[in-house]
């Protein structure tokens, strides 16, 4: 795996230059270098999972076998594109939630050099990907395809990213706006597209597959996408820090997490007050207060029960498919997330 992620950053590299190079623009020194320190500050830092599973996802539906280099570098490069949307998303995102950190450093916009400069990075971070798809795929025959699939998705994610802030306005923290519907719906849309979906759609492509015959391929990774984000609500509140990498901020931050849904689901009128006069509030008080909350609905066991009957429908869905290199992708995927940790 360590091999094929030293390959993949290699691609990063060839697609950097060929961007840093690009001869529809007339590129200053500066220029050059603001775009390559914007870059390399924001693409590659992450895990990489999305991109590399592009590459994991392409050499099961061809059985396993070896890739070309070749194939290596095109599915490299689909995978980069989602890398570059992931970026766009976030620098974005950053802004409009005021975060401070991403990633164990500051968030781009939050450099002094460049605050509101990274609202027009992140409009050159989704043109890059265009650029990226029009150097390496344009004599492909699934290209307009690849278009429309990026297209898509980034309509999706944007789409949820709207519900999740016109949902959660922070100066009306208003939790009767609060409930499982509208935690599927952000979450179906902001996340499990982009971040399961598409991987698997952009191998399905390169491997000369039509998209609108995979739609319960597309459903399978949709539910995927939804347990995934479960577990990461849940792992925000209960997970150790020391394993997760990180301190939850969900209950202070007010977030639609499918904790509070479920909290709101199943308590009482007293404890509703409770829920209501604490949640979203960054005082250590307040947060043990809901923490214990949690406890006390047993929302732990609930979880374990969703996780529980969630797997179980996902492996019969698999099971499901009639091709086998196709659920040798889909349980690729829930291996990875099935009872993870961080």
């Amino acid at each position: 795996m360590s091999d094929l992620k030293s390959k993949f950053l290699d691609v990063y590299t060839v697609l950097k230059s060929e961007l840093l190079n690009d001869p529809d623009f007339e590129f200053t020194d500066d220029s050059r270098q603001w775009v390559d320190k914007m870059l390399d500050y924001n693409v590659p830092g992450g895990k990489l999972n999305r991109g590399l599973s592009v590459i994991d996802s392409y050499s099961l539906l061809n059985d396993g076998r070896v890739l070309t280099s070749e194939e290596i570098f095109q599915a490299s490069a689909l995978g980069w594109c989602i890398e570059w949307l992931q970026a766009y998303f976030l620098v974005l995102d950053d802004i409009m939630d005021n975060s401070h950190t991403r990633r164990g450093q500051p968030c781009w916009y939050k450099l002094p050099e460049v605050g509101m400069i990274a609202v027009n990075d992140g409009i050159l971070l989704r043109n890059h990907i265009t650029r990226i798809l029009k150097n390496h795929f344009r004599a492909k025959p699934y290209y307009v395809d690849l278009l429309d699939l990026f297209n898509e998705v980034e309509f999706q994610t944007a789409s949820g990213q709207m519900i999740d802030l016109i949902t959660t306005i922070v100066g009306e923290k208003d939790l009767s706006k609060y409930s499982l519907p509208i935690h599927r719906r952000i979450v179906q849309y902001k996340t499990a597209y982009y971040s399961f979906y598409l991987p698997v759609a952009c191998a399905l492509l390169m491997a000369g597959e039509n998209l609108d015959k995979h739609v319960d391929v597309k459903n399978i990774l949709i539910e995927m996408g939804i347990y995934f984000q479960v577990q990461d609500d849940y792992l925000d509140c209960f997970a150790d820090p020391e394993v997760l990498g990180k301190i939850g901020t969900d209950i202070q931050d007010f977030k639609c997490s499918w904790l509070v849904v479920k909290a709101l689901e199943l308590c009482n009128e007293e404890q509703k007050k409770l829920l209501y006069e604490n949640y979203g509030k960054d005082d250590p008080e307040c947060i043990a207060k809901i923490k214990a909350l949690y406890n006390d609905l047993k929302l732990e066991e609930v979880f374990l029960e969703y996780e529980k009957k969630s797997y179980e429908k996902l492996t019969s869905s698999i099971a499901a498919h009639p091709s086998k290199a196709v659920q040798a992708v889909l349980h690729s995927f829930l291996g990875k997330i099935y009872k993870r940790q961080k």
